[in-house]
């Protein structure tokens, strides 16, 4: 009961089944009662989108046109928050100085990127304490068995083997705190992430079922403890994949470093990296042929950098060998970054800067996130002092 839509593999294998119970749809029948109330003439506000990048290493394309970019595009229609998700870093094997080194290189990764922070909330995780007490109920309320099915969790525990720790199992459960302790109703997501997000979608139902008879009255809660997200997707862009595999998403954790295009490369490293890139032995490039993806992903990220449909650029490279083509790869690589790069520069020379925007945007998310944890702590039962 309160099972609200969960990602699950679908037969051998196949793509996600969303499950809605009734008590799901009821929420957000209701929730969509209220904007619509708001439509009618209520106090109208923005529906909130909450999204994160973690800071370990350098952000790199996929990072920046998977969800940075699109970021950019939400902060004149929605009410944004954007985190550096630092807690989520130490999930797995981590190194302290870099810890503090990335967080701040994030930062100035965000703002260079486009992100106002005169617009949106830009903050780190582990400065909102919320996000950690909210975490242990949460936990606390999540059966283990929903855990025990996320995929990723399973790919990655093969990976590290016996010294997998219990964060990275517990992992999700941080971040459906993460979305429900701002009230999020929108947030972009990418395939490999849509898992999570229904499990959050979970857990809000199911906390809201657990506790409806003590939702705190008079906070506007209209008896609904939390609100239940939805995904939002963006169309293109959504995955960029591997430099040295096409079929492999482009990754910070990834052990060849010439397998993504990051932030702070230099033309030369770029020039490199494209030069290396795997490609086949076919002349020309062509979009969405399942036995070329190296030539699919090089075409979409050429198309992303001249700011043009992937159609369009197909059809000028129809006939390109691999030489030409990744020239002009290069070219357009080198031409889009280098605006970011020197605000990048410019921002991470000025850490009291990038300092003051992080505390500004502390403040805010500590407002937001401070009401939500005691309208939980309410209804779980907690003694108010």
């Amino acid at each position: 009961r309160g099972q609200a839509a969960r990602g699950r593999a679908g037969p051998r294998g196949g793509g996600v089944v969303r499950l809605a119970s009734e008590g799901a749809v009821k929420e957000k029948a209701a929730q969509e009662g209220e904007e619509s109330e708001a439509a009618e003439g209520g106090p109208k506000r923005k529906q909130r989108v909450l999204s994160g990048v973690q800071p370990t290493g350098d952000l790199h394309l996929g990072n920046y046109f998977g969800a940075i970019a699109q970021w950019v595009g939400m902060q004149e229609d929605y009410d944004c928050f954007f985190c550096i998700v630092d807690l989520h870093a130490i999930t797995v094997p981590h190194n302290p100085k870099e810890l503090r080194k990335s967080t701040l290189s994030t930062a100035a990764a965000y703002l260079a990127s486009g992100i106002d922070p005169e617009k949106s909330t830009v903050f780190v995780q582990s400065s909102v304490p919320q996000h950690a007490s909210l975490n242990w109920l949460l936990t606390t309320q999540t059966p283990m068995n929903w855990l025990s099915r996320a995929t990723q969790y399973k790919e990655k525990a093969v990976k590290q083997g016996e010294s997998v720790c219990t964060g990275l199992f517990a992992y999700p459960v941080l971040m459906a705190a993460d979305i429900l302790l701002y009230g999020a109703n929108k947030v972009p997501v990418g395939e490999d992430q849509q898992e999570h997000l229904f499990l959050a979608r979970d857990i809000a139902s199911r906390m809201n079922d657990l506790y409806k008879k003590t939702v705190p009255k008079n906070k506007g809660l209209r008896g609904r403890l939390l609100t239940l997200p939805e995904p939002l997707i963006g169309k293109e862009g959504a995955r960029v994949m591997a430099l040295d595999n096409g079929r492999n998403k482009m990754s910070k954790s990834a052990p060849a470093p010439d397998s993504r295009i990051c932030f702070t490369d230099t033309p030369a490293d770029i020039t490199r990296k494209i030069k290396r890139c795997t490609t086949d032995s076919i002349t020309g490039v062509e979009l969405n042929n399942p036995e070329r993806p190296e030539a699919n992903n090089l075409l979409r990220l050429y198309a992303l950098c001249r700011r043009e449909a992937p159609e369009v650029v197909a059809a000028e490279c129809k006939d390109d060998n691999w030489g030409t083509f990744k020239g002009k790869l290069t070219e357009a690589l080198i031409a889009y970054m280098a605006p970011m790069q020197d605000k990048y520069q410019r921002f991470m020379d000025d850490e009291p800067y990038l300092r003051s925007q992080l505390e500004i945007g502390r403040g805010r998310a500590t407002e937001v996130a401070s009401q939500t944890l005691e309208n939980v702590e309410e209804a779980m039962g907690f003694y108010r002092f």
